[in-house]
């Protein structure tokens, strides 16, 4: 009776999910995106990033062990109008002769409630570093990890919009960030 009791208790410890804890760090830029909204003249501008690099390491078992570090092709901005595109690729906006990368690397991740985490890292734009806190929810799909968020960034921090473009009257300082990134399991 005790061996029988004993073999279950080892067949249910190998089933569950904590005996098959994954780590994902195969991110899937193909299905991730970054999306971004402004306001210039309080009307709201929608646009997107459609490239970068991200590396993860997450495993659900173990949040706080999390790192990430995103590149973002600052060139690759897509404000759905081609003279939007060019003017922010200018020296007053991302001078991306100089500057055509934005980074963030994590430092720091906390566990704010089921599936809901704080990462806190450092973020580079224009040269110009900046700690931002980042709330994020983790979703499981089958064998993929969906993480998504919301921060506000505000852009004169990383002296985006020098010059006229400074005045918060004609372009916003708050810009709201969103983003969805998918994750495999490393084979």
């Amino acid at each position: 009776m005790k061996i029988r009791v004993y073999l279950l208790m080892v067949v249910a410890l190998c089933f569950s999910p904590w005996a098959h804890a994954l780590e994902y760090s195969v991110v899937q830029v193909e299905k991730s995106k970054i999306t971004f909204v402004s306001k210039q003249m309080n009307v709201p501008v929608e646009g997107q990033f459609k490239t970068f690099n991200a590396q993860l390491q997450f495993d659900p078992s173990k949040p706080e062990n999390t790192t990430t570090k995103i590149e973002i092709d600052l060139n690759s901005i897509d404000l759905g109008s081609d003279e939007a595109n060019t003017e922010v690729k200018r020296k007053p906006w991302f001078n991306l002769s100089v500057f055509p990368t934005a980074i963030f690397n994590s430092s720091k991740v906390n566990t704010l409630g089921e599936n809901s985490y704080e990462v806190t890292g450092e973020l580079q734009i224009k040269g110009k570093t900046q700690v931002v806190t980042i709330p994020v929810t983790v979703k499981m799909l089958d064998s993929t990890v969906e993480l998504s968020g919301q921060f506000i960034l505000k852009r004169l921090q990383f002296n985006i919009g020098e010059g006229a473009w400074a005045d918060t009257e004609t372009v916003a300082d708050e810009v709201t960030v969103n983003f969805t990134l998918l994750a495999t399991a490393k084979p």
